[in-house]
C-alpha cells in the first residue's frame, strides 16, 4: 500500500505540474486506459463533471480523499485517448488533484484475490451493484448488465455496467454500458435481438441488440430505448426517447424495469413494466410505439413473465409471471393479458432479490440470475449476482410448482473431497473438523429427524438450516416437503467468502443469506437436533472462477 500510495502521489505532481489547472478544475490528455480517483468515506459526496471536445457529461457525486484513502476507483477512458478531458469538482481541489492515469487500476495487484472477494459469484472490480439487466444470450456470449454506481461502493450514479461470459460462471468485466442522461440515472431494464428489423436499427446481416430501461429522473421514471451493432460494447440512444411516459396515468413514480421479449404468436413485441401497485403490459411492432394492454397487482419492480413445459413436457405449459422478491403467479397469457389461475407462491427468499431470465437462450432453458443483497466487510465494491439457476415447472401434491437449481455449468467448480452415509451427529460434526478452515465449499447433506422438533445446520454459530418440522419452518418460512409424513430433508448448500445459497429438496425452494459467522464460535461445521441421522453428506472444494 506505500508503494501504491507513493505512486499516486507522483503521479498526482505530474500531473499538477503538467496540466493547466484552475479552481475546483483539471484538464488531463488522456494517454493511459483508465483514471483512478482516491475514495474517503469521511468526506461528503461533491458533483463532477467530465467535459471532452467541449462537451460535458451530466455529473455524477463521487467522495475525493484529499488524504486518507479508503479505495480507489476507476473511470475507463479508452475509447478518448489523444483527446483531453477536463475534471471539474465541487469539492476539495487537494483530493482532485490526486487523480491520475494509469494502464492498471489502482489496486490491480490484488485484483480477485481480496480478503472478502467472492471466489465463485460475479462481483464487479469496484463499486456498487444491484439489480441485472439486460440479460441476453447472442452468438456465443452470456451478457449481464447490472445496475452500477462505478464512483462508490454504496448506491448511487446508476450505470449499466457490463460483462460476458462463455459459460455462465467465468465473467468477464467491460467498460459501463450506458451512462446518465438528462433523463436521469440508469435503472433495470432487459434487452433483445431485433432480427427482424422491427426498429430499423439493423446494419447489413447484424441485427441490433436493443436495451430497453428505466431512466429515472427527479421528478418521475420513464422507460427508454437504445441500440447496439457491436454486441453490447456500445449503444446508441433512441433520440425519441423516452418511449413511454406513464406517470400522469398512474399518479405515481413508481413505473420502472421494462422486461420485453418477442411473443411468436401474434408476431409482436411485449413489454412487462412495473407501474405503482403491479405489473403492466405493453405491445409493440417496432420497440418505439408501445400500446397498453392490461395490468395485474400484487406485484413489486423487476416484472418477468415466460412459459415454462411442465415436467419437461413441451404439450404442457403455463406461462409464470414474478417481480423482484420471489412470489410468482401461474396462469395463461394471449399475447396482451395474463390470467392468473390462484394465488402467489414462494420459491425462493433471502439476500435474493431482482432476478431476471435471460433473454434468446437457444437450449430451451429457463435461467436466471439475481441480486444477492450481500456486502463484502472492508471491499472497494458491495453487491453481488448469485449462482445462475434453471427454472422448471414440476407436479407436485400441490400442484404446479416453481423449482430452481443452479445451472449444469457450475458443476465445473466442485471436484469431491469426502462422501460419508449414515452418520450420527456428533460423528458427522467430528469428521467436518479438516473443513473448518475453508473459505469455500459445497456440501449435500440429506439428514433424518426422529422427533418433530427442530434440528439443522450450523457454520461457526450461523443457522445455514434451521427446520422445524412441527410447524414446517425452514429459517423462518414456511415449508412443507412432498411427503407430507416424511423425516427426511435434502440440502445442497454453496459456501463463498461472504455468502452461503442453499437448494432444498432438489430446488423445490431455495434462499441464500450474508455470511455472518459468529467470531467467538468455535464449533465450525455443526449439526444439531434431537437424534438427527446424517444420511448423506458429501463435501466438494471449490475452484475459483478467477484464477
Amino acid at each position: 500500500m506505500k508503494s501504491l500510495a507513493l505512486k499516486a502521489l507522483v503521479t498526482s505532481l505530474f500531473i499538477f505540474m503538467s496540466f493547466s489547472i484552475s479552481a475546483g478544475e483539471i484538464k488531463i490528455k488522456v494517454n493511459k486506459k483508465y483514471l483512478n480517483f482516491p475514495i474517503s468515506h469521511k468526506q461528503d459526496r461533491a458533483r463532477m463533471i467530465f467535459k471532452t471536445d467541449g462537451k460535458a457529461d451530466l455529473p455524477v457525486v463521487i467522495r475525493l480523499a484529499p488524504e486518507e484513502v479508503d479505495y480507489w476507483v476507476f473511470k475507463d477512458v479508452t475509447d478518448l485517448k489523444g483527446k483531453t478531458i477536463t475534471i471539474s469538482y465541487d469539492g476539495s481541489d487537494k483530493a482532485l488533484n490526486r487523480i491520475y492515469q494509469d494502464d492498471v487500476i489502482a489496486g490491480q495487484d490484488s485484483l480477485y484475490k481480496e480478503k472478502n472477494r467472492p471466489q465463485f459469484h460475479f462481483t464487479t472490480r469496484r463499486g456498487w451493484i444491484n439489480d441485472p439487466n439486460g440479460l441476453i444470450y447472442y452468438e456465443g456470449e452470456y451478457h449481464l448488465f447490472y445496475q452500477h454506481n462505478p464512483y462508490e461502493r454504496e448506491w448511487e450514479n446508476m450505470h449499466w455496467g457490463h460483462a460476458v461470459s462463455k459459460d455462465l460462471i467465468h465473467w468477464q468485466e467491460l467498460p459501463d454500458a450506458l451512462y446518465p442522461d438528462h433523463l436521469g440515472g440508469m435503472f433495470s431494464g432487459s434487452a433483445v435481438i431485433d432480427y427482424d428489423n422491427t426498429a430499423g436499427y439493423n446494419k447489413g446481416q447484424t441485427p441490433a441488440m436493443v436495451a430497453a430501461y428505466t431512466a429515472a429522473g427527479s421528478e418521475k421514471q420513464v422507460q427508454c430505448i437504445a441500440y447496439s451493432l457491436d454486441k453490447g460494447r456500445t449503444f446508441t440512444k433512441y433520440a425519441g426517447n423516452p418511449v413511454i411516459d406513464s406517470k400522469h396515468i398512474w399518479n405515481s413514480q413508481d413505473t420502472r424495469d421494462p422486461k420485453v421479449f418477442w411473443y411468436t404468436p401474434g408476431n409482436h413485441w411485449v413489454m412487462v413494466l412495473n407501474e405503482r401497485d403491479g405489473h403492466s403490459i405493453y405491445t409493440s411492432a417496432n420497440l418505439k410505439d408501445w400500446k397498453y394492454e392490461s395490468h395485474v397487482t400484487g406485484f413489486w419492480e423487476c416484472p418477468e413473465l415466460f412459459e415454462l413445459a411442465i415436467d419437461d413436457n413441451p404439450d404442457n405449459t403455463k406461462w409464470v409471471m414474478y417481480g423482484a422478491s420471489g412470489t410468482y403467479m401461474l396462469g395463461s397469457f394471449d399475447g396482451k393479458v395474463f390470467t392468473p389461475e390462484k394465488g402467489k407462491y414462494l420459491y425462493c427468499s433471502g439476500s435474493i432479490y431482482a432476478a431476471q431470465t435471460i433473454t434468446n437462450m437457444t437450449d430451451g432453458r429457463r435461467v436466471q440470475i439475481g441480486w444477492g443483497r450481500v456486502s463484502h466487510p472492508g471491499m472497494p465494491f458491495n453487491g453481488m449476482m448469485l449462482l445462475p439457476t434453471e427454472l422448471k415447472l414440476r407436479n407436485t401434491k400441490d400442484g404446479v410448482r416453481l423449482f430452481n437449481i443452479p445451472v449444469r455449468e457450475a458443476e465445473q467448480l466442485f471436484a469431491p473431497a469426502r462422501k460419508w452415509n449414515n452418520l450420527t451427529s456428533d460423528k458427522a460434526n467430528e469428521l467436518l473438523k479438516e473443513f473448518y478452515p475453508a473459505d469455500c465449499l459445497k456440501v449435500k447433506t440429506r439428514i433424518k429427524l426422529s422427533h418433530a422438533t427442530s434440528a439443522g445446520f450450523n457454520l461457526f454459530g450461523q443457522r445455514i438450516i434451521d427446520y422445524d418440522l412441527n410447524s414446517n419452518i425452514i429459517n423462518g418460512v414456511f415449508y412443507s416437503p412432498e411427503d407430507m409424513t416424511s423425516m427426511e430433508l435434502s440440502a445442497d448448500i454453496y459456501i463463498d467468502k461472504t455468502s452461503i445459497e442453499v437448494f432444498i429438496d432438489g430446488g423445490a425452494y431455495s434462499y441464500s443469506m450474508e455470511r455472518r459467522p459468529d467470531i467467538n464460535n468455535k464449533e465450525g461445521f455443526h449439526f444439531w437436533g434431537n437424534n438427527v441421522e446424517i444420511k448423506d453428506l458429501e463435501v466438494f472444494n471449490v475452484k475459483s472462477v478467477w484464477m
